[in-house]
C-alpha cells in the first residue's frame, strides 16, 4: 500500500510542477481551444484557452507508473495499460495538433480517428488473448465467476476499448468534468487492484503493478485539476481524454474487469448513450430532439444548471457508483 501512496504523491507533485511550465508554453505556441459554433453560447468565452493540456498528467502518470511498478511483476502486464494510454493519447494528440494549427474545431475526420483506434484496440485484444495471465475470460462482478468468451474475446475487448476512449472524449465538455470523475475512477481501480493483490498471492505483483499505475493516474489527474477546475486555465484536449479512456480501459483489460466499466465509468457511458439516442431520434423524427443538446451534460447546461453544479453532480454519482463497485471486492 505504501508503494501506491508514494506513486500517487509523486505523480501529483509532478503534475503540479509541470502546469506552470507547460501552460505558458502552450500560450506561446498559440495552442488555443477553438470552440465549436454549434456548442453552447456560454462556451464562447473559452475561445483561445490553451488546450492539449492532457500531457500535464499523462507524462507524470507514465513516469510514476514505470518507476514505482513492482520489479518482479510480469512486464507485459505493466506495459498493456501504458500502451493503451500512450497509443490512444497519440491519436488524440494528432487530432488536437490539426485543430490548433488550422484554427478549427474539427481535427481528424471521424473515420481518420476511428480506423487507428480500431487497429490499436484489436492489437491490444490479441495481445491480451495470447497472454497466459489474461486470456479470453472476463470476471463477472459480484458473482464470483468468470465468463470465457473464446475467440469472441478479441472483438468484444476492441469494442470496449474504442467505446471507453470515445465515451471519455464525449464527457470532456465542461471544466473539470472528465478529470474529476476520472480521478475517482482511477482511485477506485487502484483500491480494487490492491484488494485483488491481497486476495491472490499468485498474482500479487501483477495486480499491484496495475494498482500502482491506477494510483499514478489518480495523482496526476488530481494535480491537473488544479489548472482545469472552473474557470479552467487549460483544457486537456483529445490527447488527455483519449489517454484517460485508454488508461482506464487498459487497466480493466489486464485485470479482466471490463464488465465493471459500465458501473464505475457510468458518466462516460451515459454521455455516449445520450449522444447516440439524440442522433437516432433526430434522424427518425426528421429534426426533433430529445435533449436540448447532447451529450447529456450540455442538456443540463442549456436547462439553466450552472457548470460547477453539473460537475459536482457527476462527481457525486461517480463516487456513489464506485463505492457500489468496491462492495463486490470487500466481502
Amino acid at each position: 500500500m505504501q508503494r501506491i501512496i508514494y506513486t500517487v504523491l509523486a505523480a501529483f507533485v509532478m503534475a503540479l510542477a509541470l502546469g506552470p511550465i507547460f501552460i505558458p508554453w502552450l500560450k506561446r505556441m498559440k495552442f488555443g481551444q477553438t470552440i465549436n459554433e454549434l456548442g453552447p453560447q456560454s462556451h464562447k468565452v473559452k475561445q483561445g484557452i490553451p488546450t492539449m493540456g492532457g500531457m500535464i498528467f499523462a507524462l507524470p502518470a507514465l513516469v510514476a507508473g514505470v518507476i514505482f511498478a513492482p520489479p518482479q511483476a510480469d512486464w507485459q502486464i505493466v506495459a498493456m495499460p501504458l500502451v493503451c494510454m500512450v497509443g490512444f493519447g497519440l491519436i488524440g494528440f494528432v487530432d488536437d495538433f490539426i485543430k490548433v494549427k488550422k484554427k478549427r474545431s474539427l481535427g481528424l475526420t471521424p473515420k481518420q480517428k476511428l480506423v487507428p483506434q480500431i487497429i490499436l484496440a484489436i492489437g491490444m485484444g490479441v495481445w491480451a488473448y495470447l497472454h497466459p495471465l489474461v486470456g479470453s475470460s472476463l470476471v463477472v462482478p459480484f458473482f464470483g465467476v468468470e465468463w470465457n468468451l473464446g475467440w469472441c474475446y478479441i472483438p468484444v475487448i476492441a469494442f470496449v476499448l474504442v467505446g471507453t476512449v470515445n465515451s471519455a472524449n464525449l464527457l470532456d465538455g465542461l471544466d473539470g468534468l472528465l478529470a474529476g470523475t476520472g480521478a475517482v475512477d482511477f482511485a477506485t481501480m487502484s483500491l480494487i487492484c490492491a484488494l485483488l493483490a491481497a486476495a491472490h498471492p499468485d498474482m500479487e505483483s501483477e495486480y499491484l503493478a496495475t494498482a500502482v499505475f491506477s494510483g499514478a493516474m489518480t495523482g496526476a489527474v488530481i494535480g491537473f485539476l488544479r489548472y482545469n477546475t472552473h474557470p479552467a486555465n487549460v483544457f486537456m484536449g483529445d490527447v488527455g481524454s483519449f489517454a484517460i479512456g485508454g488508461a482506464l480501459a487498459g487497466m480493466a483489460l489486464v485485470t479482466r474487469l471490463s464488465l465493471l466499466l459500465p458501473l464505475i465509468a457510468f458518466t462516460m457511458l451515459i454521455s455516449s448513450l445520450s449522444d447516440i439516442i439524440q442522433m437516432l431520434y433526430f434522424k427518425k423524427t426528421h429534426g426533433k430532439r430529445i435533449f436540448k443538446m447532447a451529450p447529456l451534460h450540455h442538456h443540463f447546461e442549456l436547462s439553466g444548471m450552472p457548470e460547477t453544479k453539473i460537475v459536482a453532480m457527476y462527481d457525486l454519482v461517480t463516487i456513489a457508483l464506485c463505492l457500489v463497485a468496491l462492495l463486490g471486492f470487500t466481502a
